[in-house]
């Protein structure tokens, strides 16, 4: 694990940073890098859990899956965030399922040219995304007529609108404190 800052290990945690630490737990059984970031402030870890969670992985989201981590992704390599990116894109080619479309998808996202493999309500979504990541100053309502002219339905927008904040957020702690995915298994799916 690595990071500018310290990051406590879980044999040295104390009652309170073990019970947040299992909140965070993946499903390989470890803590990202990007939650044990927050060991030193233990309240900020579990609402960066609650909120990651409830962003990208309720249940009741009805964007789909595949294309919420493709979302993700593209946030993160607008702000040159690799470790988001490498998790995200990694759980999104996974979810695609079609290594050619994948190897698109990605070359289209890398060159910030989301019209080279998206049109449609997916394209609106990732020009959204990518003014609301490089100029939230300069959203307007006409930003969110677009969506829901292409056809996503305010729920949705909402779910868009969610992933994009978040990312923001956690591209700005990981860059900003140096954390690396060194000792994380990357990718939601790796085990699969």
């Amino acid at each position: 694990m690595t990071a500018w800052i310290r990051m406590i290990p879980d044999e040295d945690a104390d009652d309170h940073l073990k019970a947040v630490l299992n909140l965070a737990r993946t499903p390989h059984g470890t803590v990202d890098n990007v939650m044990r970031v927050h060991s030193l402030r233990p309240n900020t870890m579990k609402g960066h859990v609650v909120l990651y969670r409830a962003c990208l992985h309720d249940p009741s989201n009805t964007v789909p899956m595949w294309f919420q981590e493709v979302i993700s992704a593209y946030v993160s390599t607008l702000n040159d965030c690799p470790y988001s990116y490498a998790n995200h894109w990694a759980n999104a080619r996974h979810l695609i399922a079609d290594e050619a479309r994948a190897d698109s998808i990605e070359a289209a996202l890398q060159a910030h040219r989301p019209q080279d493999a998206f049109d449609g309500p997916q394209l609106a979504a990732l020009i959204y995304t990518e003014k609301l990541t490089r100029s939230p100053g300069a959203m307007i309502k006409s930003d969110v007529a677009a969506l829901k002219e292409a056809g996503w339905e305010d729920g949705e927008i909402l779910e868009i609108n969610q992933i994009v904040g978040y990312f923001n957020y956690a591209n700005r702690l990981l860059n900003g404190l140096g954390v690396t995915t060194e000792g994380d298994v990357v990718g939601y799916y790796a085990d699969e």
